[in-house]
């Protein structure tokens, strides 16, 4: 009994905020739990220490065993829950050019435009393939599109099973009138997983009706799009789910868009992607009770072990943020007895120069109560306050993809503050003056407002890294969802030249963002009578306020860019993350990059 008590109280210890959970951790360290052991039988030390004991050699082994116990304690998470393991979707993709008449497979699906359903006399496609198709099927698939009213339209689809045929099913998925962009392919895709999931079919080929449908310069893009889409459909987050199904789908054709290595090498960065999208997602997905800041960074560990090629990583603890006067960054994290994690992981191309260097910022709140302000009342979302690191999890599921594409000449920190914002005796109140990294000093107006507090001190870290250009994602204010609503990304930058590199990268993803003003009159609302600055101002102009609190943060010399992401971070439809900025946020370091 004692022995067990003992064990909580030493829990407790390593818990504190100012207590030593994890400190310089590079990726030649293979093993993060054994790290963490090891940083809990230093904590340990030090709990002893504190009380007067002084923990002789002949002690030591069973100070260690205790100390393996705190862990273990300290791991096993409220409510009991521990995610499953389940298999990220593992689908060979291959593109051919071949009959598709003669493909041999589970199902065929025809990628069709409102113009390419057009019949002619004696109601026959006027479209080549569609006639082709609709010859061999003994002119079935004229007369189920009739009596389905299926017109090609977009979100449209019919799938047919077919029993004696090379293909045991064929579906029309509608493009509408097909405008080409990255959102109808990647939905062509997704269209095609849900048809598979239904059919629980192994292997499927897609094929557009009409060459006309996709522009001959953007073949590759298209394909790389649709293998996006497939993917992501395919994909579902089982893990704390008592029952879940495998994925079926294992083979892709794409027909018709061309083939060789160029195509080919696409279609794996389309998979190296959506890899970083899924990890990014289940970050979010994962809830609070098990997805602490030490949880995090034990995650990313993990990534930077596996990629140690290219990756190094750093984890501070909260004495070591102490040390670099992160008192903003400390001041919301106080309150938590889960402590603070800083992770700062680096990339560097495997050889080569390295001509620019850049920083990404996340946001990383595990869970937001909103402190000594709760939130309180219909649609304060505090149920869905495990999204608060969705910045985060954007910035680290970048790096898992960016860490497998090796882009050369291009050095990038991911730099995330961890934390929870919590109440309790020792946490921050309204009123308190915290002092940032760079010496300026916040008056806490409110509690509520706590992730620019964090994002300040990571701010100035990542400008003393060298770069040259910074980008953070936060899910800052519910200001920018009611600006923009669900789906769409608020962008703040004093730099042209930066937003048009992220809407450049925009254009490729398909992901949605809009520039908001940086109106400097509005900073009035933001000044303090007893310090440098509040941390937030009144409720008109909320997003724009927070843009302009983070720019007293960045380095002047520095470019950077404010992407306030709390709408689109979140599926309210599908009741999931998104995994939204992963994907722009790679194109972004590519273009960037010497490739």
């Amino acid at each position: 009994m004692s022995t067990v008590v003992f064990a909580s109280q030493i829990r407790c210890a390593c818990s504190s905020p100012s207590s030593s959970s994890l400190i310089l951790v590079n990726t030649q360290i293979r093993n993060p739990t054994s790290l963490l052991r090891l940083s809990l039988s230093a904590s340990f030390s030090s709990f002893l220490n504190s009380r007067g004991l002084r923990n002789p050699p002949l002690r030591l082994s069973r100070a260690r065993r205790l100390a393996r116990m705190a862990h273990t304690v300290a791991h096993a998470t409220l409510g009991l829950t521990k995610p499953n393991v389940i298999e990220a979707p593992q689908i060979a993709f291959s593109a051919k050019e071949i009959d598709v008449a003669e493909w041999k497979g589970d199902i065929l699906a025809v990628a069709v435009s409102e113009k390419d359903m057009a019949k002619g006399e004696n109601s026959q496609f006027e479209n080549s393939i569609l006639r082709k198709l609709d010859t061999q099927l003994g002119g079935l698939l004229a007369e189920a599109s009739a009596e389905e009213d299926f017109t090609g339209k977009s979100g449209q689809s019919t799938v047919l099973r077919l029993p004696g045929l090379g293909f045991r099913r064929i579906g029309l998925i509608g493009l509408g009138q097909c405008t080409p962009n990255t959102a109808s392919y990647k939905g062509l895709g997704e269209a095609v997983a849900a048809a598979a999931k239904a059919a629980r079919a192994s292997s499927a080929a897609i094929v557009f009706a009409s060459s006309d449908n996709v522009p001959s310069d953007s073949k590759l893009h298209t394909a790389s799009a649709i293998a996006s889409g497939t993917i992501l459909g395919v994909y579902e987050d089982n893990r704390y789910k008592s029952e879940s199904k495998k994925p079926s789908l294992k083979s892709v054709d794409i027909i018709g868009l061309g083939e060789g290595p160029d195509l080919e090498q696409k279609l794996k960065f389309a998979t190296d992607v959506c890899s970083g999208v899924i990890f990014g997602r289940e970050l979010v997905n994962s809830p609070a009770n098990v997805l602490t800041p030490g949880v995090l960074a034990e995650e990313v560990l993990k990534v930077a072990s596996t990629y140690d090629d290219v990756l190094t990583a750093k984890i501070l603890d909260a004495d070591q943020c102490k040390d670099l006067k992160m008192g903003s960054y400390l001041g919301v994290a106080a309150a938590s007895s889960n402590p603070p994690h800083f992770i700062h992981i680096c990339y560097k191309p495997p050889k080569g120069e390295v001509k620019t260097k850049l920083a990404i910022v996340g946001k990383g709140l595990t869970f937001d109560s909103g402190g000594y302000n709760i939130k309180t009342g219909a649609g304060c979302l505090i149920e869905l306050m495990k999204f608060d690191m969705g910045g985060s999890a954007a910035a680290f599921g970048a790096l898992k993809a960016i860490a497998q594409i090796k882009p050369p000449g291009v050095e990038v920190h991911f730099i995330v503050a961890a934390c929870e914002n919590m109440i309790s005796g020792t946490g921050m109140r309204p009123g308190d003056i915290l002092t940032a990294s760079n010496g300026k000093t916040i008056e806490v107006n409110n509690t509520d407002a706590e992730g620019r507090l964090t994002l300040a001190d990571a701010l100035v870290y990542a400008c003393n890294q060298g770069v040259e250009k910074v980008v953070d994602l936060a899910t800052l204010t519910g200001a920018c969802i009611v600006a923009l609503g669900p789906s769409i990304a608020g962008v703040f930058s004093p730099s042209d030249d930066l937003v048009k590199e992220i809407y450049a990268a925009s254009e490729v993803t398909g992901e949605k963002f809009w520039r908001m003003p940086m109106e400097e009159s509005y900073w009035e609302s933001m000044k303090s009578g007893v310090a440098d600055m509040v941390n937030t101002g009144g409720r008109q102009g909320g997003a724009i306020t927070a843009s302009l609190f983070l720019k007293q943060f960045v380095d002047e010399k520095v470019q950077w860019l404010h992407i306030d992401m709390a709408g689109p971070v979140w599926s309210e439809k599908k009741r999931t993350a998104t995994g939204f900025g992963v994907a722009t946020l790679v194109q972004w370091v590519l273009k960037n990059s010497s490739s």
